[in-house]
């Protein structure tokens, strides 16, 4: 029964892939998308069940369980992104152990990760978080303060810039969307827009995002038992 549970599992997020991809790609979008997997919440065994049907960019949000996965699969050549929202005492866990991080507003924060990237490791690939629908309840700067923060990242060392992460408003996607598009293009020198998910990830691929993050819609519906 065990066995028989486990192989239904490995299908069940084969198949989700297989599906979230189809999706993707049926946008025939000019530019190419990299979809993360958000593994947050989920166990090795499924994240090990997404690899062996190809995956290999992953999204985390709580850092203590995300550092237990990454050393588990360290060696495997995945890419670790972190996308949940920061606090200056896990910048160093952030920068010591991350490829990606989509959810950098302030320049406090991102001085911290400058300061304590190894420079062995490579530059941190930094994505600013735009709060592009101005919600109080959500982290990311307003569009409006975007230019500051983007002169300011840019003079540090051990980061690499590449661009912008936003979660809008579901009602007002095509919208906010559309206005993210408009904002990096004043960057020719960034080429990364991350934003859409399981319900609007077309809409977001339409508008420029080449990194999306999908969840549920891969690995099923959470437990937080």
């Amino acid at each position: 029964m065990v066995q028989f549970l486990k192989l239904n599992q490995s299908l069940m997020i084969s198949d989700n892939l297989k599906q979230v991809k189809s999706r993707i790609d049926s946008v025939q979008a000019s530019q190419k998308v990299e979809l993360i997997a958000v593994s947050k919440t989920r166990s090795p065994s499924e994240i090990q069940e997404a690899v062996e049907a190809g995956q290999v960019h992953f999204g985390e949000n709580y850092l203590q369980e995300s550092i237990e996965k990454i050393n588990f699969f360290k060696g495997s050549g995945l890419t670790w992104h972190f996308i949940g929202p920061i606090q200056s005492n896990k910048t160093s866990s952030i920068a010591d152990n991350f490829d990606w991080v989509h959810s950098v507003d302030r320049i406090k924060i991102a001085k911290r990760l400058s300061e304590q990237r190894n420079p062995a490791l490579g530059a941190l690939k930094i994505l600013i978080q735009v709060n592009v629908d101005k919600e109080e309840t959500k982290s990311g700067v307003n569009i409006e303060k975007v230019g500051e923060l983007v002169e300011e990242i840019e003079k540090l060392p051990n980061l690499s810039l590449r661009g912008f992460m936003t979660i809008p408003k579901p009602e007002n996607s095509q919208n906010s969307f559309a206005e993210m598009k408009h904002l990096i293009s004043k960057y020719p020198n960034l080429d990364s827009l991350s934003m859409g998910m399981s319900s609007d990830l077309e809409i977001a691929i339409e508008n420029g995002a080449n990194l999306v993050r999908v969840g549920t819609d891969i690995f099923g519906q959470r437990s937080y038992n």
